[in-house]
């Protein structure tokens, strides 16, 4: 069984949802999700805010931390974590689980980060983590890496 087959039978039985902000992967790690049969009872949708600018007007990143971290830090993938989180949870759906993924898939660097940088955000109920990865390899196998990354974090995060 896929891991992402497991992290939504997970989800369900804890009756949570989860809902997703990307921008290196582009959306690989909905894709992941969407790829499970059942998974709309727990995915509730994602954003892909590739560009800066719409990683503020979407997701609420503030300006600030772009202007000054930049993209591709851990202030950024917490925040996108949690404008994801607020952003798409519907009704009384509060237990909305937020996930994201920022950082250098390459070939070139980005605000001073060599490609294999990735931020990967995890908001909760109880709060927001980030977490620091440096992958290797080629553009398509860093964004891969990532996708990998965020899944065993949500794995951990719930236990399983």
């Amino acid at each position: 069984m896929y891991l992402q087959e497991r992290i939504v039978r997970a989800l369900k039985t804890h009756s949570l949802r989860v809902a997703v902000a990307e921008s290196l992967t582009g959306g690989l790690l909905m894709a992941a999700f969407t790829d499970v049969p059942g998974a709309s009872a727990v995915f509730q949708g994602g954003i892909v805010a590739y560009q800066t600018s719409l990683k503020h007007r979407l997701l609420g990143v503030d300006e600030h931390v772009l202007n000054t971290q930049g993209a591709v830090c851990a202030d950024t993938a917490e925040q996108m974590a949690l404008g994801v989180r607020e952003r798409l949870a519907e009704g009384a759906l509060v237990s909305t689980l937020g996930l994201s993924t920022t950082g250098v898939a390459g070939p070139d660097w980005q605000d001073d980060q060599p490609p294999g940088t990735v931020f990967i955000g995890l908001a909760t109920q109880s709060g927001v983590h980030s977490f620091e990865h440096a992958f290797s390899g080629g553009r398509q196998e860093i964004r891969e890496a990532t996708v990998q990354a965020a899944l065993e974090h949500l794995r951990d995060y719930l236990h399983l």
